[in-house]
Formats: structure tokens, sequence, C-alpha cells
């Protein structure tokens, strides 16, 4: 984990904030060329109704849309919760890069329990287990303790 890695996770942090504070779920996420230049950032947009409006998800499509394959492969993805396996999926499926996270699916379904949450509709399953020849970082622990917290609080508000 670099220390670009590191500040592009606290950018998709900062997204999850903005997320939760528009009443969306909290997770944010963006693109990152090979130079280090952010391409797309985005955060949940789910409160619509449409349960398929993730960051990551988003970023596939922009990327099949505006990246040639050697860019998206040399790409790497920022995220402020592991992808899901719908958004694992469509990163495999446009040849998208690393993908770098700042709290696990684990964490999540972990947190969900403790505060006594039911879960999701679709198995937490990891990346690699979804898209195997993904290469992936993460979980970072202070980073996923800020994650954390936005997930408390869209799930046990003051």
């Amino acid at each position: 984990m670099t220390a670009a890695d590191r500040a592009f996770l606290v950018r998709c942090v900062e997204l999850a904030q903005q997320a939760i504070d528009a009443g969306d779920e909290p997770f944010g996420s963006l693109l990152v060329d090979a130079a280090g230049e952010v391409l797309f950032e985005d955060h949940n947009r789910v409160s619509g109704g449409d349960a398929t409006q993730h960051p990551e998800f988003a970023i596939a499509r922009w990327a099949a849309e505006n990246l040639a394959p050697a860019e998206r492969a040399s790409a790497t993805v920022y995220t402020s919760g592991e992808h899901c396996p719908m958004c694992s999926a469509a990163h495999a499926w446009v040849g998208l890069g690393r993908i770098v996270f700042a709290s696990s699916s684990a964490q999540l379904s972990s947190w969900l329990g403790e505060w006594g949450v039911p879960g999701a509709p679709v198995a937490a399953l990891p990346i690699t287990t979804v898209a195997p020849g993904i290469e992936v970082a993460g979980p970072v622990d202070d980073l996923a303790e800020a994650v954390r917290e936005l997930q408390r609080r869209r799930f046990t508000p003051r």
C-alpha cells in the first residue's frame, strides 16, 4: 500500500460520507489511471430504488465506454468497501485492473451481525472468489474504522 493508495482511499471515505449525508448508503469509489489521474469518482445512488446504482458498477460502465482495453487493465479502482459480487463481476468483465479497498465485505457482514441487521439478498463473496484474476489490496485498519462509523450511522442512527 503506497501513500498514493492511501490518499485515494481517504477520498473514497469522503465520498462515502457525502453519500450518507445525502441519504444514501455510505460507499464511495474512484477510477485512477496508471499515471495517478482520477478519471471518475462517484458514491452510491441506491436511495432512488435501483439497488444496482453502486459506484463500482458505474465505474465499470464508464470505463467500458471511455477507455481502451489497455487503459482499463492498467487502471486501479479505489473504494471505501470491497466490491459486492455484482460489481466484482462487472469489474472483471470490462477488464479493469487492481482494486484497493478500505473495508472488506467480511468486516461489513460482521458489523451488520453485531447491530442485528439482516443480511443482504446477495452473498458477501470476496472479490477474489468472483473474479480470481483481479489483484486486490485491503482492508486498511484505520480507514475501515471510519467506514464502520459511517455504516453504524446508516443502521443505528442516534
